[in-house]
């Protein structure tokens, strides 16, 4: 009975199939989307041609012709090209990024810990840095700290002598550099390997909360071992290079550029004011008995912060850390505006007013970001789905 029933049941017409119906809808808007990126593509390389503007990407082998202030990778104005100078524009800006998110993270947490304390001072001035940093415009900030701050050094001349053979002025912090005998890249590569290896034995620890001890002593050990070990293997005799004062400039060790300190502390000190509400949020989360039990069983008060309010209150944190990460990394476009080398300061700037190619370099610049963008969200993302395994 039931399954003749079943068998004489009225079919439902074809466009009255709910996921049909959801199928056309979904791909006439694909088709309507692909013919207006048509269209536009279309009216670009028509505008291109009737400019007589050159496109495509053949000017990245083009000679740049142009001196970078800050390189990390070598570089020379009259050999290099423009496909180098977007690798110089491209270190300088992950050079930013990585420093500010490590330092912005350190700053916000100590500061949002510190809105919660006991300590009515420290609480007090705590929440005033909060406030004050949040409603000032970032750029606005930048600008304070490199006119205001740095610029008002003293001149060249009138250097500020530093113990150890450092210099500082307005033209920047020059300190000894180590020199490495040829070996630098090497050492580098080694140390960069070395960091991904202590991450990966972090991420075991962090999934089942034992042995995180051990796995940071191998993880140090790692980090400062082979690094050591592959200079040693080198042959390479390191030596110390200090900056000497000449009659119109200093030469030799290591220079840190005011606009480098400059974007720096205007990134960190805004990213950490956000950060710090968002651990401060955190904290609050977490049921106010578990510290109350932790206290309880005689542990201290840094104790129970490290070991049982904290690591319950990542879960609420990370994900609107993530999205810190995110700004600060994008923030730091507004480099531009005091004049720092990177990505954009370069690319989108200089070798645009040379090539008058602005929608590959433009395209290009966008899709860097985006790729920053998409790493930093996935590398979090793993971070909390192990975060959350770890709770359950």
């Amino acid at each position: 009975m039931s399954v003749g029933a079943a068998s004489g049941a009225p079919k439902v017409p074809l466009l009255r199939n709910p996921r049909f119906r959801a199928l056309i809808i979904q791909g006439g808007l694909c088709v309507a989307l692909a013919a207006v990126a048509w269209l536009l593509a279309r009216e670009v390389g028509a505008n291109l041609q009737r400019n007589h503007m050159a496109s495509g990407f053949g000017f990245w082998n083009q000679p740049a012709g142009f001196d970078i202030s800050q390189t990390l990778i070598e570089y020379n104005s009259s050999t290099s090209t423009y496909g180098r100078a977007f690798w110089v524009g491209l270190t300088n800006t992950l050079l930013v990024a990585v420093l500010g998110i490590v330092l912005a993270t350190v700053v916000g947490f100590v500061v949002g810990i510190a809105r919660l304390s006991s300590n009515w001072l420290v609480a007090r001035l705590a929440a005033g840095y909060v406030q004050l940093i949040r409603n000032v415009p970032l750029l606005l900030q930048l600008l304070f700290w490199y006119n205001a701050v740095l610029k008002a050094l003293p001149d060249f001349r009138d250097s500020i002598r530093l113990p150890g053979g450092g210099y500082l002025n307005k033209l920047g912090l020059f300190l000894p550099g180590l020199e490495l005998g040829g070996a630098g890249p090497t050492v580098f590569a080694a140390f960069l390997i070395a960091i991904a290896g202590a991450v990966v034995l972090a991420l075991p620890a962090v999934r089942r909360r034992i042995g995180a001890p051990v796995a940071a002593a191998i993880g140090l050990a790692l980090v400062i071992g082979l690094p050591s070990a592959v200079f040693v293997a080198s042959g390479a005799s390191p030596s110390l290079d200090y900056p000497q004062m000449s009659r119109f400039s200093l030469n030799g060790g290591l220079e840190i550029q005011p606009e480098l300190v400059a974007l720096l502390a205007g990134l960190v000190i805004y990213t950490a004011a956000f950060i710090a509400e968002t651990v401060r949020a955190g904290i609050m989360a977490v049921p106010h008995g578990q510290s109350e039990a932790a206290l309880a069983l005689g542990l201290s008060r840094l104790t129970t912060l490290r070991r049982v309010i904290v690591p319950q209150a990542m879960r609420v944190i990370i994900p609107p850390l993530t999205n810190q990460y995110l700004n600060l990394t994008k923030n730091s476009s507004l480099a531009v505006a005091i004049g720092y080398p990177d990505l954009v300061q370069i690319f989108t700037g200089t070798v645009l007013n040379q090539t008058n190619q602005a929608v590959e370099i433009v395209a290009l610049t966008m899709a860097v970001y985006l790729a920053f963008s998409l790493i930093t969200a996935l590398a979090m993302n793993l971070y909390n789905a192990r975060m959350a395994l770890a709770e359950r």
